[in-house]
């Protein structure tokens, strides 16, 4: 019969993540599901003793911990000797984690150390009959599988945004503390500090309730035959300031500063969204200045509420791309939506 492990790393501040307690609903459902009674939860980093308080209640019957100065920060030899440490330690055969960047860098290596096999980019599992199956996406989010392995070990990655996060009263819990002896090559790589941009100048927020994205058509000449770049770069800085939407680019627009063409500053590859660019998972989308070309309608797969504002009334949007699409000009609306919001 298997077992399970759900292997979570808190933040710098000790706390968990939401992606961590997303996985941990997963693994709870899992387990139900599989019939495992026993199954446990590994944390890694500062303060996962404290943070597996937090989650006393989540049904867990083991919780280890491993923490100390070389665990705090991420760092791939240090990680994996602790997923290693800790999947040894609770004697799992099926170790579930969230897709965050920390453990995509590292389990694929670890499953390799511990002779298993790895699977990344899960949206879904379902424990049916005694086994396991997971769902997830290939090309670019074009074709569903949903497969099973008999090789255990059995690594898998849960993409954030595709499971309600835990929730429940944090209580008191017996922790396991596991040692993990972190080998002397892993600490030739020093972590000296982290080198961020402001949050008002951050652009893309993963967890913001709104994805804006913005089309070519915002540097394209105007009625009155000229750009006006910097005025849409204003216009849409001020509305992604305001709502702490997260900003994204259609392939075209990210494309314009490659080819020294005039375009925004504050947009790069890293917005783009689409078939070679991003596939976000927000409740609400508005696309502006996009024609809705299937290509760049593919990264709004998952996006459960598509609205865009575009001039012509047959663009792609119109063809049942988008829930509503509004005819009108980007500028005017956008001007107008930022005067309602200084109110």
């Amino acid at each position: 019969m298997d077992t399970l492990l759900v292997l979570l790393h808190t933040e710098a501040d000790g706390s968990l993540p939401k992606a961590a307690r997303e996985a941990l609903s997963a693994g709870a459902e899992t387990a139900s599901g599989l019939g495992i009674a026993d199954w446990s939860v590994g944390i890694v980093g500062k303060g996962a003793r404290d943070a597996a308080g937090t989650i006393a209640s989540c049904g867990a019957k083991r919780f280890l911990a491993a923490e100390g100065s070389d665990l705090e920060t991420p760092r791939y030899g240090s990680d994996a000797a602790a997923a290693e440490t800790l999947a040894k330690a609770s004697g799992a055969s099926i170790i579930l984690a969230p897709a965050t960047s920390r453990w995509c860098r590292v389990l694929s290596g670890v499953a390799h150390r511990l002779a298993g096999r790895p699977d990344a980019h899960v949206t879904a599992l379902k424990a049916e009959a005694g086994k396991l199956s997971v769902t997830r996406w290939y090309y670019r989010q074009r074709f569903e599988a949903v497969l099973s392995r008999a090789e255990r070990p059995w690594i898998i990655l849960l993409d954030p945004g595709c499971q309600a996060p835990w929730q429940g009263a944090p209580g008191t819990c017996s922790v396991e503390a596991v040692a993990v002896a972190v080998p002397g090559d892993a600490k030739r790589t020093t972590v000296t500090g982290v080198a961020a941009p402001p949050a008002a100048e951050q652009t893309i927020r993963p967890d913001a309730k709104l994805l804006f994205v913005a089309g070519a058509g915002w540097t394209k000449k105007q009625p009155d035959g000229q750009t006006h770049a910097p005025e849409a770069e204003a216009l849409i800085l001020s509305f992604i300031t305001k709502t702490q939407a997260s900003l994204g680019g259609s392939k075209s627009i990210v494309d314009m500063s490659g080819e020294g063409q005039t375009t925004f500053k504050f947009m790069t590859h890293m917005n783009q969204v689409g078939q070679t660019g991003a596939t976000p998972r927000h409740p609400k989308g508005l696309s502006t200045c996009c024609h809705g070309e299937e290509p760049h309608v593919v990264g709004w797969r998952f996006v459960n509420e598509r609205r865009a504002v575009n001039l012509d009334p047959a663009c792609g949007w119109a063809q049942g791309k988008a829930d509503v699409l509004y005819v009108a000009d980007a500028f005017a609306v956008m001007a107008r939506v930022n005067e309602l919001l200084k109110g």
